[in-house]
C-alpha cells in the first residue's frame, strides 16, 4: 500500500435513513473530501435501493476514494418508492443498527490489513444515529456528531427532559391541541425568547407518557454530550443567541454551514457528479425555469416528509391559481395522504400556461434560478438554508418535527418568511402569494434575505467563522490521534 494512502485520514460517514438527514451529512462527507480524507459513506441497504432506481445503476459507483457502504435499518423491505415510517424508522435504529454497523467496521479493518483503503481514524455520524457514539467509545475512535436540524431545535431536545419534569408535557388530552394550551410561553430556555410551546418541534403534541419520538429525542439529546464534538448547518449570524448559549453548555460545538454556501465556493471536481436525492430528479423545470422573467416564479415544495389531505392540496391549487403568479410545484408520489394527488382538469386547464407540475428537482439549482422570487415551505432546514443561501423569502407552512421552530425564526426573528395557517385556505395562500411576490413587504422580505445570503457567503470564506470552525474541527477532532 502506497504511503500516501496510509496518511490518508479515512472517515466513516452514517447518516439518519432520510432524505433531509442525508443531504446535509452527504455536503459534509464532500466537504471532507476536498479536505483530503478518503469517505466511506453509510446507506441503509432500503435506501441503497431507492438510490440506485432513482440515479442509474452506476450512481453509487464512487471513487476509489470516496466509497458507499450499506447496513440493515432492520425493517421489512416494503415499497422501494416512499419515505418509511419515522416513528418505526427510529425505533429500529435505536434497538437494531449496532451489530450491523460493528460489522461493517470489522470489514473496513480486514480491507486496511491487507492494504484496500487506509485504516480508519474517525466516525462522523448524525446525531439520531446513537449507537455510532458506542462503537466509537468501543474502538477509541473520535467521532463527530452533525446536528441535521438547526442550534434551536437542538436547544429545545436538551430541553424535552425539563418539559417532562416540570409536567408541561405528555399533554393532559387531545383538547390541549386546540385549547389554546399550546400558546403558553415558555421563555426560559436559553437563547429562545418568546416562544412557545407551539414553537418547540411537535413532538411535544403528545398525550402518551411513552411516546417513542419523545423517549427517542430525549435520548439522543443525553448521548450526544458523549461526542468528542457536535457541528451544526448553521452560522452565527442567524442563531448567535442559541449558538453562544449552547457553548457554555457542551464545550466543543461548532456552526460549521452553511453547505450549500461552502461548496458553491469549492473548486468543481469530480464529486459533483455524485447525488443523494433518493426520487429521480426531473430537471426538464429548469429549462421552463429559463422562460420566465426575473424573480417571477413562485417555487412549491413541502420536502421529502410532508402528508397532506386531498382537501389540503385542492387549497393550495386554487391560492396558486388565484395569485397568479408562475409557479412550480413539487408534488411526491406519496405527498397526499389516501396516495393520490389529483388535481381537476378546470385547475390543470386554468394554469397550463404558467404551472408546472414535477415529482422531484434539484432544489439548490431551482432555488439559486433568477427567475424563481419565492419559495412556498415545509420550513425543513435544509429548504430552509437553502433558500437563505439562494437568497430567496418564503411562505411557510410547517408540519411536523423541527418545522414549527424554523418558521418562527423565519418569519418572528429574521423577517424573510410570511406563515400560512395550518388549516390552508386558497385566499389565505392567494393573499400571500401577492404580497411576497408584488408588494412592499415582499420586497424588504427579499432585501433581508439577500443580506443573510451574504453573510453566510463571508462566514464560509477563508478568514469566516464557519471556515474557521471547520479547520479547528478537523485538525482538533477529527485528525486528533
Amino acid at each position: 500500500m502506497s504511503s500516501f494512502a496510509e496518511r490518508k485520514p479515512h472517515a466513516v460517514l452514517t447518516p439518519s435513513p432520510l432524505q433531509g438527514h442525508i443531504n446535509p451529512l452527504f455536503q459534509l462527507a464532500k466537504l471532507l473530501h476536498l479536505r483530503g480524507f478518503h469517505i466511506t459513506f453509510v446507506h441503509t441497504e432500503y435506501n441503497h435501493k431507492r438510490l440506485i432506481k432513482s440515479r442509474g445503476p452506476n450512481a453509487l459507483d464512487g471513487l476509489p476514494d470516496f466509497v458507499f457502504e450499506t447496513i440493515p435499518d432492520g425493517l421489512e423491505d416494503g415499497d422501494g418508492e416512499v419515505s418509511q415510517d419515522l416513528y418505526s424508522l427510529c425505533d429500529s435504529i435505536r434497538n437494531k443498527c449496532h451489530l450491523p454497523f460493528q460489522d461493517l467496521l470489522a470489514k473496513l479493518h480486514r480491507s486496511a490489513s491487507a492494504g484496500l483503503v487506509p485504516p480508519v481514524t474517525c466516525l462522523v455520524s448524525d446525531l439520531l444515529m446513537t449507537f455510532t457514539i458506542q462503537a466509537a467509545q468501543q474502538l477509541q475512535l473520535p467521532i463527530l456528531l452533525l446536528c441535521p436540524a438547526s442550534a434551536s431545535t437542538f436547544m429545545s431536545f436538551l430541553h424535552f427532559q425539563t418539559l417532562l419534569d416540570k409536567g408541561v408535557i405528555p399533554l393532559k388530552d387531545e383538547s390541549y391541541l386546540t385549547n389554546g394550551y399550546l400558546d403558553t410561553k415558555v421563555d426560559w430556555i436559553p437563547g429562545m425568547q418568546n416562544f412557545r410551546l407551539k414553537d418547540l418541534p411537535d413532538f411535544i403534541r403528545t398525550t402518551d407518557p411513552n411516546d417513542i419520538m419523545l423517549e427517542f429525542m430525549v435520548e439522543v439529546a443525553d448521548r450526544a454530550k458523549r461526542a468528542s464534538a457536535i457541528v451544526f448547518n448553521t452560522f452565527n449570524e442567524l442563531e448567535r443567541d442559541v449558538l453562544s448559549a449552547l457553548s457554555t453548555m457542551l464545550p466543543s460545538l461548532y456552526p460549521i454551514g452553511p453547505f450549500p454556501s461552502f461548496l458553491n465556493q469549492a473548486p468543481q471536481n469530480q464529486l459533483a457528479s455524485l447525488g443523494s436525492n433518493l426520487w429521480k430528479e426531473d430537471t426538464k423545470c429548469l429549462q421552463w425555469l429559463e422562460s420566465k422573467e426575473p424573480g417571477s416564479v413562485v417555487y412549491v415544495n413541502f420536502g421529502s416528509i410532508t402528508v397532506m389531505s386531498p382537501e389540503q392540496l385542492l387549497e393550495f391549487a386554487w391560492g396558486l391559481a388565484n395569485g397568479k403568479k408562475p409557479f412550480l410545484w413539487i408534488i411526491r408520489p406519496d405527498l397526499v395522504a389516501d396516495g393520490s394527488a389529483i388535481l381537476s382538469p378546470k385547475f390543470v386547464d386554468e394554469t397550463s400556461n404558467r404551472g408546472l407540475i414535477a415529482s422531484w428537482c434539484p432544489q439548490e439549482k431551482v432555488l439559486n434560478h433568477p427567475s424563481v422570487g419565492g419559495f412556498l415551505t415545509h420550513c425543513g432546514w435544509n429548504s430552509t438554508i437553502e433558500s437563505i443561501c439562494a437568497g430567496v423569502p418564503m411562505l411557510c407552512w410547517p408540519f411536523f418535527s423541527d418545522q414549527p421552530t424554523n418558521c418562527k425564526w423565519i418569519c418572528n426573528e429574521w423577517d424573510i418568511g410570511m406563515e400560512i395557517d395550518t388549516n390552508v385556505k386558497r385566499e389565505e395562500v392567494e393573499k400571500l402569494i401577492t404580497e411576497l411576490m408584488v408588494e412592499e413587504k415582499g420586497k424588504k422580505m427579499k432585501q433581508k434575505a439577500m443580506e443573510l445570503k451574504k453573510k453566510a457567503e463571508e462566514d464560509t470564506r477563508p478568514g469566516g467563522c464557519s471556515y474557521l470552525n471547520l479547520d479547528i474541527v478537523i485538525k482538533e477532532v477529527l485528525l486528533k490521534q
